[in-house]
């Protein structure tokens, strides 16, 4: 069963004017030059739409085991190992941050998503890899702040060396990485997908389809399917070579 969620740049096109007077001034009318002889030009408004650059998640194979790590999770200053979850079913690790408009697009989702299935067994766990020296926006400070306005109900973690985001191959924010257990065995990735098909200024409304019904089938033990949509973000800022 799937859960149903609630929930810049624009160019001006320059176009020339009909060759006639014009004699008073319009806010929507400009001279070019002071030759009167120029033809006037008028500025055609348009929908100021803010866009991102745009990185795929890619490159990780279904079946890859989870990396250890040990982060720390800046709101409680608690540290976090990845066999802390090591007694749930499955586990979501999400790769998100305070800035970036597909990250907040879907946040309140996000939480609303994750409160369901948490609820269910499922555990989660967000990670910030961001360069606080090109993004200080995205420090452990801030995203103490934003797991308190938004409520996580999951641990928010702060890879500050960007060494757990390398090792799972993450690239962009959001990028989702959900691992079921068979049994005794470890984790294994079954999804690494988008969580709908919701990005900023598409009017298509969030829902949480694809990553729900992922989750769906771990919690069920039924199979994933292998057919998945890569998420879409903002690239991981990576720390500037020295």
């Amino acid at each position: 069963m799937a859960v149903t969620l609630s929930s810049v740049s624009a160019c001006a096109c320059l176009l020339r004017s009909p060759r006639k007077a014009v004699s008073q001034f319009s806010p929507q009318i400009f001279k070019l030059g002071s030759n009167p002889l120029l033809p006037r030009t008028t500025l055609t408004p348009r929908k100021l739409v803010v866009r991102a650059a745009r990185t795929e998640s890619r490159g990780v194979s279904l079946g890859f085991r989870p990396p250890n790590f040990e982060l720390p999770e800046p709101l409680t200053g608690k540290v976090w190992k990845l066999e802390d979850f090591e007694s749930h079913p499955a586990l979501l690790v999400m790769f998100i941050c305070n800035h970036c408009p597909f990250v907040i697009h879907l946040k309140k989702a996000i939480v609303k998503l994750t409160n369901f299935y948490m609820k269910k067994g499922l555990a989660v766990v967000a990670i910030s890899s961001n360069s606080v020296i090109t993004h200080p926006q995205d420090g452990p400070e801030f995203m103490s702040e934003e797991a308190k306005l938004f409520k996580y109900p999951f641990q928010y973690l702060y890879d500050e060396s960007q060494d757990v985001a390398r090792e799972f191959g993450a690239v962009c924010t959001p990028e989702f990485f959900l691992f079921k257990k068979d049994g005794r065995r470890p984790f294994e990735l079954v999804y690494h997908g988008q969580f709908d098909d919701s990005r900023p200024s598409n009017n298509v409304p969030v829902t949480g389809r694809d990553l729900s019904l992922a989750i769906d089938c771990a919690l069920s033990c039924q199979p994933v399917s292998s057919a998945q949509k890569p998420s879409i973000g903002c690239s991981i800022k990576w720390h500037p070579e020295r």
